[in-house]
């Protein structure tokens, strides 16, 4: 028997995640990309139970892992009924514990979201008070103190997949914010930010810089990724949970993340950040020092229009600089004259006369604004549209410097 996990993702990000898994040691032909989502195909039980954990402690990009507990064709609820009351429901919900339906359909003769909610729902009791033997009439007991499984479906060109959620919260959050700072980025828009940047490609030559750092997010992410800490290692996850799957399991990845992650402090700091509000720079270090790479960024109060390439240099006492970041849009945190006039002012020093990738630096940053480039002084060396949120952006790279 196989078995499938849907590594959901924002859209745009879904190769990242991809290599990522590959990263973790499976090969490309278990992983299948689809909009939004990436596909793991395992062959085993054992398999599955460790992937679960292992995914959820590792990926960076992904925004939740799942399970997929059937998948059939399904133009009317009897049919709908039928198969669902078919799927092995008893391996995954133990007796008493609560579950939870939701979905979405999409081009399909089943639309009616709570109608479709409440037929698989209605399978599910089915199966379970037959299988656990249930007087007729008898009420099925779900209680969320002995467990609870959240139940997902979608149906798409009028195929049902029913997944089983094995996350919880999602994998943006990495257990280590108790505060929210104002419009922050997603940790896993932030992570896939750098690998799209290609961060840690010039190794100790480059130091990593997000002038608009805010609570911290871009640079955290980095120190992750440069200390090797997973980052699920500070919080649990809905699977601990599932008899099915259990907490040893993770227990295991736990353990064999802890004994991966570089503890030493890096002889010199390469990763950097700066905001032009001291309350965010607080903030950031607090967050930095909780997420357990404090002693790997520094942190400055700082304009990121006043900021030149020399003085960056000066603090950094690096060569080359990645500067990676997720500037205030006019319609977030400053109006549309502020935000042009932040646009021109970083592009002054991170770009050259003629619109280049100015000497010592690659560019990459992330804004909704369709003018970025008119503003910039020059076109994009490359360009990916990216989802903050529900802000529709473009990710803009500059790497390539002018010809002398």
């Amino acid at each position: 028997m196989s078995f499938n996990l849907i590594a959901t993702t924002l859209f745009g990000i879904e190769s990242v995640t991809a290599s990522e898994m590959q990263e973790l040691g499976y090969s490309r032909d278990q992983i299948k990309v689809s909009d939004g989502q990436v596909l793991l195909n395992l062959s085993t039980y054992d398999e599955m139970r460790e992937a679960v954990a292992r995914l959820n402690i590792w990926l960076r990009t992904a925004e939740r892992v799942l399970v997929e507990l059937g998948s059939f064709p399904a133009r009317d609820f009897d049919e709908l009924f039928e198969t669902s009351k078919k799927l092995p429901w008893e391996k995954w919900i133990e007796q008493g514990s609560a579950f939870h339906v939701n979905g979405y359909s999409r081009k399909s003769a089943l639309f009616g979201i709570p109608a479709c909610q409440r037929t698989i729902k209605k399978a599910i009791v089915q199966r379970l008070s037959s299988h656990y033997k249930l007087p007729a009439g008898a009420r099925l007991p779900e209680d969320d103190n002995v467990g609870l499984l959240k139940i997902q479906f979608g149906i798409v060109s009028d195929t049902v997949t029913v997944m089983a959620d094995t996350t919880g919260d999602g994998l943006h959050k990495r257990g280590y914010r108790p505060l929210r700072h104002e419009a922050p980025i997603r940790e896993t828009l932030a992570a896939a930010m750098l690998y799209l940047s290609r961060f840690g490609l010039a190794g100790e030559q480059e130091a990593m810089y997000d002038p608009f750092c805010g609570s911290g997010t871009i640079p955290i992410e980095g120190a992750l990724i440069a200390s090797n800490t997973a980052p699920g290692l500070k919080r649990r996850f809905s699977a601990e949970n599932w008899f099915y799957i259990g907490a040893e399991i993770f227990d295991q990845e736990r353990q064999a993340a802890e004994q991966k992650a570089v503890r030493s402090l890096p002889a010199k700091i390469k990763i950097f950040g700066s905001d032009i509000d001291n309350k965010a720079v607080e903030l950031a270090r607090e967050n930095a020092v909780r997420a357990g790479v404090g002693g790997w960024i520094e942190f400055r109060q700082l304009d990121a229009v006043s900021v030149t390439r020399e003085k960056l240099g000066e603090w950094t006492g690096a060569p080359w600089h990645l500067v990676v970041g997720n500037p205030p849009y006019g319609e977030r945190l400053m109006d549309a004259q502020e935000a042009e006039r932040l646009y021109r002012g970083v592009a002054s020093w991170a770009l050259d006369t003629n619109g280049n990738a100015a000497p010592g630096v690659r560019l990459s940053l992330i804004t909704p604004e369709t003018k970025f480039e008119e503003m910039a002084g020059g076109r994009a060396d490359k360009r990916r549209k990216l989802y903050n949120g529900m802000i529709q952006c473009t990710m803009y790279h500059y790497f390539r410097q002018s010809r002398k």
